[in-house]
């Protein structure tokens, strides 16, 4: 079984690529090869492990079979089994794609914010501006494939448990709302 998601966002979001333009931006978000932003499916894939987590109460014993054959299973950081569950990147609808690509307009789906530290004058740290890229509000889309039947409607559930996404979401970034559905065979959206 697979279930197609929907992810969005609120207010501007950063995913980070853990790269910088220089002295003029200290983050810029995760690209594709068009310069267009995505959510890596990994990043997905632990939201909804640990708001599965979340649901089940974080007690081990609630992490069945089904829960370590879905999402794998970790020893000490590190994976020993693979989980038979595979997340696509989060992406934005061919067409709108599509539509800001042909036009070369990728560049608009990105504004830089600054922020500075603050000492107890008031006055700013020095050497403390960082600028971060973000990308403004809009909507993705992914799949989750090979879903365990008995998984599918808790995974739906998990996706209420998950309100924010990236980095400064205690500053109010990242603010979304994801929601799912099962995909019919018959399905071609």
């Amino acid at each position: 079984m697979n279930i197609k998601y929907k992810i969005e966002f609120h207010t501007d979001w950063h995913c980070g690529s853990g790269l910088a333009a220089g002295a003029d931006v200290d983050a810029l978000v995760v690209k594709d090869e068009k310069g267009m932003p995505f959510i890596p499916g990994k990043t997905i894939k632990g939201l909804v492990r640990e708001a599965v987590e979340e649901i089940r109460g974080l007690q081990e014993k609630n992490l069945d079979d089904n829960f370590f054959d879905a999402f794998g299973f970790f020893d000490d950081k590190e994976q020993k089994e693979k989980g038979c569950m595979f997340f696509t990147n989060a992406e934005l609808k061919k067409e709108e794609y599509d539509a800001i690509t042909s036009n070369t307009a990728a560049r608009f789906m990105y504004r830089d914010i600054a922020s500075t530290a603050i000492d107890n004058d008031g006055i700013a740290k020095k050497h403390s501006l960082r600028k971060m890229q973000v990308v403004v509000p809009c909507t993705l889309h992914g799949e989750i494939l090979n879903v365990p039947d008995g998984m599918a409607d808790e995974i739906i559930q998990s996706f209420g448990f998950i309100k924010r996404m990236g980095q400064n979401r205690n500053r109010g970034l990242g603010r979304c709302t994801i929601t799912g559905r099962k995909e019919d065979d018959n399905d071609n959206a």
